[in-house]
């Protein structure tokens, strides 16, 4: 009885090509094992039909950076378990191939508010990565906030300056009304407890706050849970 043997063995064998041409052909997502695409090239064939899908290209993936609506009040945890394919938006699906790889080893950055929903940011992308954390200070982010209470006549002229609450500096920030009830507020340097400060300082309480937007990249109409590539002419 024959052994079984590496894809990537039975592939170089099925097609004539190198070790490392078989290794990224299957980790690029073009091999199928019974009509299945496999990434890994150590899985284990025998009597199976395997096949080279006829767009087949030589390149080795790239890094993949996804843009989750994040639910609030979920650990980081739980939120990193929602970057499966079945939570890929449905209105994004043709926006890029979707590999296994895509969704391994994502290193999330710029936490959201505590206890707000909305955009959150994964990347494979040092970077990137190095741009969101090098530039965080300076990158613009916008909220909507869903408030409780009463702004004073004079409270988004007070935003829009800045200056201090209990003790602690405001930044100058963009804010407007949205709805008798949502504000949203644009600003950079968003430390922990901001956004709270900022309500406080104008007579408000945070009822709830979704992030929609990081520098120049928004998260769009993406349902609560689920995600989409960030698109290559997307820029923070």
């Amino acid at each position: 009885m024959t052994d079984p043997v590496r894809l990537s063995k039975h592939l170089m064998a099925l097609v004539g090509c190198s070790r490392r041409e078989a290794e990224l052909y299957i980790e690029g997502g073009w091999v199928t094992v019974d009509g299945v695409v496999v990434e890994q090239p150590h899985f284990k064939v025998l009597e199976h039909r395997v096949a080279l899908l006829p767009d087949a290209v030589l390149t080795k993936p790239q890094p993949a950076t996804l843009l989750l609506h994040a639910p609030a009040n979920v650990t980081l945890e739980e939120t990193m378990q929602l970057l499966t394919r079945a939570n890929l938006s449905p209105a994004h699906r043709d926006m890029q191939r979707v590999l296994s790889s895509h969704l391994e080893r994502q290193k999330p950055t710029l936490p959201l508010h505590v206890g707000a929903a909305g955009l959150l940011v994964f990347s494979q992308d040092w970077r990137t990565l190095r741009k969101l954390i090098d530039d965080a200070r300076k990158l613009e982010q916008e909220y909507i906030v869903e408030v409780d209470g009463s702004m004073p006549d004079n409270g988004l002229k007070r935003l829009a300056r800045g200056g201090t609450y209990q003790g602690y500096d405001l930044p100058p920030v963009k804010a407007s009304w949205q709805s008798e009830q949502r504000l949203r507020f644009a600003f950079k340097d968003l430390r922990p407890g901001l956004l709270t400060q900022l309500c406080a300082s104008v007579g408000l309480r945070i009822v709830s706050a979704k992030r929609i937007r990081i520098g120049g990249v928004a998260m769009g109409k993406l349902a609560q849970g689920q995600w989409r590539y960030c698109a290559p002419n997307e820029r923070f």
